[in-house]
C-alpha cells in the first residue's frame, strides 16, 4: 500500500460515514496537553466499520506507517485506525513504531499504542 492509496481509501470510506464522536478544544501551554488535544480530534478520520478492516490491510498499513518517506499528516491517521483496531497485527505495527517513532509524533504514537492495548485486552 503506497501513501496515496491510503488517502484514496480513507476518501472513499468517508463517504460511506465517519464514525459518530464527541470532540472538544483543548488549549494549554503545556505541550503534553496540546499532544493530548490532537490526538483526541485525530479521531475524526475514524469511518464506519474501521474496527474491522482485513488483518492484511492492517499489516500494510503497519508497515506504511514504518516508512520514513510518508507525510506526518499520513501517519496520524495510521496511528489512529491501527490504534482503534482490535488485532494483534494492529499492536504489533504500533509497538514497532513506538521502538522509533517520528519525533513530533512521539507522544501521539504513545497514547496510539495504549488505547490499541485497551481495544486488544
Amino acid at each position: 500500500m503506497t501513501e496515496k492509496e491510503l488517502l484514496d481509501f480513507l476518501d472513499k470510506q468517508s463517504k460511506f460515514g465517519i464514525e459518530p464522536q464527541l470532540s472538544g478544544y483543548v488549549d494549554s501551554f503545556d505541550p503534553d496537553i496540546q499532544n493530548a488535544g490532537k490526538y483526541i480530534g485525530g479521531h475524526s478520520v475514524l469511518f464506519e466499520g474501521h474496527q474491522t478492516l482485513p488483518v492484511g490491510m492492517v499489516v500494510e498499513m503497519g508497515q506504511l506507517l514504518l516508512n520514513r518517506n510518508v507525510s506526518l499528516q499520513t501517519k496520524e491517521a495510521l496511528l489512529m485506525i491501527l490504534a482503534h483496531h482490535p488485532s494483534g497485527e494492529a499492536l504489533n505495527a504500533l509497538t514497532l513504531y513506538n521502538g522509533n517513532p517520528d519525533e513530533q509524533l512521539r507522544y501521539f504514537a504513545k497514547l496510539a499504542f495504549d488505547e490499541c492495548e485497551m481495544w486488544n485486552e
